[in-house]
């Protein structure tokens, strides 16, 4: 829910409430059914904070923000949602607080001043992104959830800091051009990362990081923030081989009570079902807790390719649960996918990845005009339970790094036997994960402005185990990219998109166990396929073909979109001019793509469509680059 952005200043505070309506305007979209504006001082220091609401607990007026404690002692704006709302609300009227609205942000700014920061965020469950101003000690505090689902972006410049929901709010507040960061459109040209650190793609624009705050003391003269974590990825694993049974049991146990928590709502609540375990395991606990007479409300986004079409799973959910589902059916001509990515651009802040993210767009648009205002997703599954391809690898590596010589060929033949995992092997996609000396030859695109790039490792390094991978990619490399797109595009609709597989509780649990309980007898998601057995059709629990979303995005830009696609690689395009991309190399690989036969060849798609999507992005937020730098 919401956007919020802010201003602490020491200059020109005859003008703070007009950039903070700028701010609104920017970041409507996050919240159009109220908007609000506050200053408050604090010593020499001016804080202009601003908030944009999208109703979904207590949608009276009661829930407006910032939200003020006991005669401006303390000021909240906030973005998110904390789950166990309700349960911080009972211990707090056990301590004689008295409470006006039912909102989980009064629960938040209550248990913030009752408790302070470290000790009321150990107790939150949910995602999050606030500024809290303590005036008691005239300290505020920007912070974002455990692993960074809300966003939060800032930026000190001329002595000031800007803070917002998102970048494109901090570049016009800020009314400076900015350098552009070569290291994160590297990480994105070279490797298809994105969102791996707190950096932008503007240098001088931060995120807090994930399960962070970042301090800012208001006594001082100058802005210095203070970064501190309040919360660690666990432990590695404790579990005990006999308690099979019992952590399946734990695992069903939790996963329901995740569901059950990202249901709290006063408006109406929907689920993607993409027709693999993780979405149907969502929709069938969110089934077995809504009344009978209750609405179910599924989403499911299916393409007119049949190679790509996961209805036939999709409508066997339905059937299982006798619900209907609402299809989006990913169908528009040629010139309306450049429309389409210019617009996702444009909300998405950064590139995106795919044509996914479209998929996602219009999905969000459907639930905004079937009026459904939550949506539950099963982003966080394939990390937290080795669902990718790659884990399997580097499960291998792991069992042959250990000495467990004879075990290694012993777990492929298995996966081989079941027909899962190994069929669906592609070296395009696999290289970026292997050494340099086994990756296959291909022609380097990079241009001079990213000769200074330093490669990420993304492999299993030495010593590291396969939890401590996931735990990278929960991180660093996969979860905080796909977080980022799916926010935007649902606030993009003002609407709020819960995942439960990120509940904190569910990664303290399955992040440590073995790799051998998470890929064991030939499946991935082993003790989840066991745990949701019970609630599924076996064909569900047990389906060996899931890949996630896909459609025939690759085809596409070989033929559909090949017209279109030269259009934005001409020789005036930015991404040449500014020297990240060699367009004669580029050309050249987009040439050879076009002759790759389907499934086959070491280009892949995103090879092509990042420099695409890079030019796109350029293109769309040019007049905040700093040119010549």
């Amino acid at each position: 829910m919401c956007g919020i952005a802010g201003i602490v200043t020491k200059n020109q505070v005859d003008t703070l409430v007009h950039r903070l309506r700028q701010a609104e305007r920017i970041q409507i979209h996050r919240g159009p059914d109220a908007q609000g504006t506050g200053i408050y001082h604090s010593g020499e220091w001016s804080v202009g904070l601003a908030h944009q609401r999208l109703s979904i607990l207590d949608v009276s007026e009661m829930g407006t923000q910032p939200m003020v404690y006991a005669t401006d002692q303390s000021i909240l704006i906030y973005n998110g949602e904390v789950y166990n709302y309700q349960e911080i609300r009972q211990e707090l009227e056990g301590l004689g607080h008295h409470f006006v609205s039912d909102t989980d942000t009064e629960v938040v700014l209550t248990a913030l001043h009752q408790w302070g920061v470290d000790d009321a965020l150990a107790r939150f469950n949910g995602m999050w992104a606030f500024a809290w101003l303590d005036q008691r000690v005239r300290k505020l505090y920007l912070c974002r959830d455990r692993f960074g689902v809300k966003p939060l972006y800032y930026a000190i410049s001329d002595g000031e800091l800007v803070f917002s929901s998102e970048l494109k709010t901090i570049l016009e507040l800020v009314k400076q051009p900015f350098s552009l960061n070569y290291q994160r459109i590297g990480e994105y040209i070279q490797q298809s990362l994105l969102a791996t650190s707190e950096e932008s793609f503007f240098e001088g624009i931060q995120k807090i990081p994930p399960h962070h705050t970042l301090c800012f003391d208001l006594k001082e003269d100058r802005l210095s923030g203070s970064l501190r974590a309040f919360w660690s990825f666990p432990a590695q694993d404790t579990y005990k081989q006999s308690d099979e049974s019992e952590l399946v049991e734990e695992v069903r146990g939790l996963f329901t009570d995740a569901v059950r928590l990202r249901m709290r709502s006063d408006v109406p609540v929907g689920v993607l079902l993409s027709g693999g375990v993780d979405s149907s395991s969502i929709a069938s606990v969110m089934n077995t807790l809504t009344q009978s007479d209750g609405a179910l409300h599924m989403l499911s986004a299916v393409s007119v390719d049949s190679r790509f079409d996961e209805s036939p799973f999709i409508d066997m959910m339905s059937r299982h649960l006798k619900r209907p589902v609402d299809k989006v059916v990913l169908d528009f001509a040629p010139e309306q996918a450049f429309d389409y990515l210019e617009q996702v651009t444009w909300y998405n802040d950064e590139p995106i990845s795919s044509f996914s993210t479209i998929a996602h767009y219009l999905l969000m648009e459907q639930a905004k005009k079937m009026g459904i205002t939550v949506i539950l997703s099963g982003q966080g599954a394939d990390e937290l339970l080795c669902g990718y391809r790659k884990y399997l690898g580097f499960y291998v590596q792991s069992l042959l790094r250990q000495g467990q010589i004879a075990q290694a060929p012993i777990e492929l033949f298995r996966f081989w036997k079941q027909g899962t995992i190994l069929n669906q092997f592609s070296m395009s996609e696999a290289k970026r994960y292997l050494p340099s000396v086994l990756k296959p030859k291909e022609i380097e695109i990079a241009g001079e402005a990213l000769c200074q790039y330093q490669w990420i490792p993304l492999g299993l390094a030495s010593g590291m185990s396969v939890e401590e991978r996931q735990a990278l990619d929960i991180r660093r490399f996969s979860v905080p990219a796909l977080t980022h797109y799916e926010d935007r595009m649902s606030m993009a609709w003002s609407r709020e998109v819960r995942l439960p597989f990120l509940d904190y509780r569910l990664i303290e649990k399955l992040l440590p166990l073995t790799p051998a309980l998470k890929m064991k007898d030939g499946w991935t998601k082993y003790v989840f396929r066991k745990a949701m057995e019970p609630l599924l059709p076996k064909q569900i629990a047990w389906r060996k073909d899931k890949q996630g979303f896909v459609n025939p995005q690759s085809e596409w830009l070989k033929r559909e979109l090949r017209e279109g696609v030269l259009r934005y690689f001409q020789e005036d395009s930015l991404i040449f001019s500014t020297g990240i991309i060699d367009r004669k190399k580029l050309l050249a690989k987009y040439e050879q793509y076009c002759k790759q036969s389907p499934g086959k060849g070491g280009i892949w798609f995103r090879d092509i469509f990042n420099p695409l999507a890079l030019e796109i992005w350029l293109r769309r937020f040019y007049r905040y680059q700093r040119i010549g730098n």
